[in-house]
């Protein structure tokens, strides 16, 4: 069975390369433009990572994170931001997020971050 990844961006270029990307190294990827609904849609998809864009509309991506960290179900699921904004690593830090990706990122970047991310995953379950 895929991995699944969720992408959570406002940004639909963004949104397309990176599944396009993804889908290349066999994950099954599922996107969203707004993080509204982030729980729900995270317990639907039940995904094994999310990527998650700090500039997202409604509660913006640093909420979004804390919303997920707080809930004990599905606080285990890593979580990399991925931005243009210079404090980037300080949002990281300060939503507890998994890691961080500043935009714009190398294909290459982005694919060992997801790999890494996805084995410490596996290695804890």
């Amino acid at each position: 069975m895929k991995k699944c990844i969720l992408i959570f961006d406002d940004d639909q270029e963004i949104l397309f390369v990176c599944k396009v990307i993804l889908e290349k190294q066999n994950y099954r990827v599922e996107t969203r433009t707004r993080c509204d609904n982030i729980i729900e849609d995270i317990r639907e998809i039940k995904p094994e990572l999310i990527l998650m864009d700090v500039r997202i509309p409604e509660i913006g991506g640093e909420k979004a994170v804390k919303l997920v960290k707080d809930n004990e179900d599905i606080t285990s699921i890593p979580i990399i931001l991925f931005s243009a904004n210079t404090e980037i690593e300080e949002i990281c830090k300060r939503s507890n997020a998994n890691g961080f990706l500043p935009k714009p990122f190398d294909v290459t970047d982005l694919l060992a971050m997801v790999q890494k991310k996805l084995e410490v995953r596996h290695q804890v379950k």
